[in-house]
């Protein structure tokens, strides 16, 4: 028997076609079916679900990262996902040869971001929102940072002390706003490298 054997057969088999997804819109909800999916780019936020219904931030995914694969194995999502940021994915996996490899790799990708977001949620607050900077930063030195409120989740930091540090970034030079088309002028960064080591 396969590994994706489990999933019952006689479901409605989802369309596998790529989806981009704006900040803030639902990707997938708890104890639903669906596809699995890579980040291509962008940032997702996993929420897991209490039996009261109540959502708690979870774990992050970002580029290269896969989603929503306990859904081959159970049949449903275990957590919520939404877009923090413009979200482009892929349905996962892309070729059957490659699937066993790929789902090694992925796990390893996941172990290591849990151990990431652990980090994000301890120690100085200021080394908090640097390291989560850190973390979604491209190649460029740019970051589209998620909302306040949603940094304030993922770091366990309250909004006003994300607000405050944000603020201290941009004085610093750390941070300089960069305008970028359809994204809120408060949340796109070009980033001083040397500055943020420095902090």
């Amino acid at each position: 028997m396969g590994l994706f054997s489990l999933v019952d057969r006689n479901k409605s088999i989802p369309t596998r076609a790529a989806r981009a997804c704006a900040s803030g819109e639902a990707i997938y909800r708890s104890g639903c079916d669906g596809l699995a999916w890579r980040v291509r780019s962008g940032v997702v936020r996993l929420d897991a679900v209490a039996a009261s219904g109540d959502a708690s931030f979870a774990s992050l995914a970002i580029a290269g990262d896969i989603i929503g694969c306990e859904s081959l194995l159970f049949g449903a999502y275990t957590f919520n996902a939404s877009a923090l940021t413009q979200c482009d994915l892929s349905p996962w996996p892309e070729g059957e040869a490659a699937a066993g490899e790929s789902l090694l790799q992925s796990l390893a990708i996941a172990q290591k971001r849990a151990a990431d977001v652990v980090a994000l949620r301890g120690g100085e607050a200021v080394a908090r929102v640097v390291n989560l900077i850190r973390l979604l930063a491209d190649a460029s030195g740019s970051v589209v940072l998620p909302t306040r409120q949603d940094i304030a989740d993922i770091t366990d930091l309250r909004f006003e002390t994300i607000s405050r540090i944000i603020k201290k970034l941009e004085r610093a030079e750390v941070l300089a706003p960069v305008k970028i088309s359809g994204v809120h002028a408060t949340r796109s960064f070009s980033i001083n490298l040397d500055g943020l080591a420095a902090v």
